[in-house]
């Protein structure tokens, strides 16, 4: 309820007039059963707009660090974002890792659908980097399609760094589902994996436009990252 309350009537109706919210592909996306909705991830934004263009809740595999903040704004992100059932994804590795991922099996298995960002962190730069396979092994363990989808204009309204949002149009592109099926059972695989993950991010670069970087994404500002260029503007089909 608290999550139709926001999309329908508190937040959704000023966010999607403020920033001219539009989608395409809407109909790629099934209206029932469980998917995997894997996106490029451009800005702290994104885990906001994107639910207001889809028909049905959507719940997120996000960064653990949202729900450990310190002070007054740790406690209202970490408020929100359980609120809107976000799921806390530990990046550690090991059985945490392993933990996080089995809350998001079972919410596919109970027919619902959840995003991920295969990059495993804001894009500092605007352009798409190298995904981690834990996409891929939870597409092998669900048996779901995944449906790739390119946000654009989120990078402009709040790149990382930004204190406040600038008014920018912003929407999204879904693609034509992936069928993974001809690789169920082998998830222990290394090689299927890196390649189911690599078919996801070409699925979305080639929807984004942006220009693909062959290493994983920093997670802090490094020597050429953080440029503040903008991503390349997406293809019209």
């Amino acid at each position: 309820m608290f999550y139709a309350f926001l999309k329908n009537v508190a937040i959704g109706p000023w966010v999607r007039a403020l920033w001219q919210v539009w989608q395409k592909g809407l109909d790629n996306i099934p209206r029932h059963g469980g998917v995997i909705i894997a996106s490029n991830h451009l800005s702290f934004l994104d885990p906001v707009f994107l639910p207001l263009m889809l028909r049905r809740p959507i719940s997120f595999l996000a960064k653990s660090e949202y729900f450990t903040g310190r002070g007054l704004k740790g406690w209202l992100v970490r408020r929100f974002f359980f609120a809107v059932k976000q799921l806390p994804m530990d990046r550690s590795g090991g059985q945490a890792s392993s933990s996080s991922l089995g809350a998001g099996l079972e919410h596919l298995a109970k027919g619902g659908q959840l995003g991920i960002y295969p990059e495993g962190t804001r894009s500092l730069d605007g352009r798409l980097y190298k995904g981690r396979t834990g996409v891929a092994r939870m597409v092998l363990q669900a048996e779901v399609p995944v449906v790739p989808i390119a946000m654009v204009g989120t990078f402009e309204v709040m790149p990382s760094g930004a204190k406040l949002p600038r008014r920018r149009k912003v929407g999204m592109i879904a693609g034509e589902p992936l069928d993974f099926s001809r690789f169920y059972g082998r998830q222990n695989d290394g090689d299927v994996l890196r390649q189911i993950t690599d078919e996801i991010m070409q699925a979305i670069q080639k929807l984004s436009g942006q220009e693909y970087v062959d290493e994983y994404a920093p997670r802090r500002v490094t020597s050429g990252a953080a440029r503040g260029q903008s991503p390349r503007p997406p293809r019209r089909a």
